[in-house]
């Protein structure tokens, strides 16, 4: 089976995504500067989201374009990362909401660890499916981003029970980390 059919599902499954995160954004009461600053948490949460799933959508669109073909089990691990991807709604709102407490920073941290979990299984067993592409297989050699993002994920949940600003850095700086996909991945497009 070729990717089309579940790039442009996963391509779906994203903008149903990000279109219920800005629908949880609530419009203020006044209009006045004063009444939208009770909303700079959940907007600031937002804007983190948002860029999380965009980096998911470019990497996914970039891994799609380099795998020749799907399986079964290819099938799977992508559900599985969409899973965990469509809980950035409930996460970004319960972190926002409650001004990033400990609980819900720290419920975020686990989405986003989960999330990266999961990535990390598409990939290993696309690459696992197709030993002869050696396109998916040098932008993913070293796998060091992947585990780089899981630890820190990781520690950041951890820490958010005990300094969430410092785990929202953290979140932010993994987010950093990804922003620029694989150049062996962009150079076959």
């Amino acid at each position: 089976m070729t990717t089309n059919r579940l790039e442009a599902f996963s391509d779906g499954v994203l903008a149903i995504i990000i279109t219920i995160m800005v629908l949880e954004l609530k419009v203020p009461e006044g209009d006045t500067l004063a009444a939208l600053k009770p909303l700079i948490p959940t907007f600031t949460t937002y804007v983190l989201s948002f860029i999380y799933l965009g980096i998911y959508w470019n990497n996914h669109h970039h891994l799609m374009h380099a795998t020749k073909k799907v399986n079964g089990k290819v099938l799977w691990a992508n559900l599985h990362l969409l899973f965990w991807l469509s809980l950035f709604p409930f996460a970004t709102g319960y972190m926002g909401e409650n001004h990033f407490q400990e609980l819900p920073t720290a419920l975020y941290g686990f989405v986003l660890f989960m999330a990266s979990i999961a990535w990390y299984i598409l990939v290993s067993v696309l690459k696992s499916s197709q030993l002869d592409n050696t396109t998916l297989h040098e932008s993913h050699k070293g796998k060091f981003k992947d585990i780089l993002s899981i630890t820190l994920y990781g520690v950041a949940t951890i820490i958010s029970f005990y300094s969430p600003v410092f785990a929202a850095v953290l979140y932010v700086l993994v987010a950093l980390f990804w922003f620029v996909p694989s150049k062996e991945l962009e150079r076959e497009e």
